[in-house]
């Protein structure tokens, strides 16, 4: 079923939804080249913290949709603006890749990622998508959340779509700490929390009955875009099967064989 108006805002995940690996998905040049000719506010999403924002523009722009930093939101970017409100200028020990801690050095964070003279200088640790976790960080994870640092993550998605198959992601890194010192995760500001629907609200500067959020994952795009207020739509080229759709509790507004069906006949 197609939705049958245009909306004011527009919220579309990436992977999986956009492109797939280096390739644009069918349909989704002219989607967006259509919601932007109706006015609409577009504003592109990811959980994977491997790029930046910037990282992210560029990729888009080089498939064929312009697009700037300030037009995407992931998880890293949502991560430092959380950290600036609770703990400016915090030391934090970081389970992730480059981009990431970039980003938070950017926004001013003292990052202890060599072995630490004491776990007491962390403050928190960070659990991310990382492709060079090893045992050693796993060991300081774990000795400065056993001496008191908090523990939180980027996203908690447990592999990230490609086009052989998929990566183990952040969710990975978030069991092997969890599993060691027997704490949880405290709080994980990626898809579907609400610290990312309220960031995404906060750049559109619409109300979230204002908007759509589209995305591949039921268990994140879509109820996050019901927990927030926001219309949903699934589309059937990621993750999401009829199958997986069939047997879930979590049931969006629309379900889109490709990202074009977005728009209404």
């Amino acid at each position: 079923m197609n939705p049958k108006h245009i909306f004011p805002g527009y919220v579309l995940d990436l992977d999986g939804t956009v492109y797939l690996g280096d390739a644009l998905l069918p349909g989704a040049r002219r989607t967006v080249e259509a919601l932007r000719a109706a006015g609409s506010r577009v504003v592109f999403l990811s959980n994977k913290p491997l790029q930046t924002r910037a990282d992210y523009a560029a990729k888009l722009t080089r498939l064929g949709i312009p697009t700037s930093p300030d037009q995407v939101i992931n998880s890293s970017w949502v991560l430092a603006r959380w950290l600036e409100r609770e703990a400016p200028g915090a030391a934090l020990f970081v389970v992730g890749e480059p981009p990431l801690l970039a980003e938070l050095r950017t926004a001013g964070f003292r990052l202890i990622n060599q072995s630490p003279d004491s776990a007491d200088e962390i403050q928190f640790v960070v659990a991310s998508f990382d492709r060079t976790f090893d045992y050693r960080k796993l060991q300081i994870a774990f000795d400065a959340i056993r001496a008191g640092a908090r523990f939180i993550a980027t996203n908690a998605d447990r592999y990230c779509p490609t086009p052989t198959g998929g990566l183990p992601d952040a969710g990975a890194v978030i069991g092997a700490i969890e599993g060691c010192t027997g704490e949880r995760v405290e709080v994980v500001v990626g898809k579907p929390s609400p610290i990312t629907a309220r960031a995404i609200l906060d750049r559109l500067r619409l109300t979230a009955s204002e908007c759509i959020i589209v995305g591949d994952r039921l268990e994140t795009d879509i109820r996050m875009g019901q927990e927030a207020g926001m219309a949903t739509a699934v589309v059937l080229t990621g993750v999401t099967t009829p199958e997986l759709l069939a047997a879930s509790d979590i049931q969006p507004d629309y379900v889109l064989r490709r990202l074009d069906e977005l728009l209404p006949p």
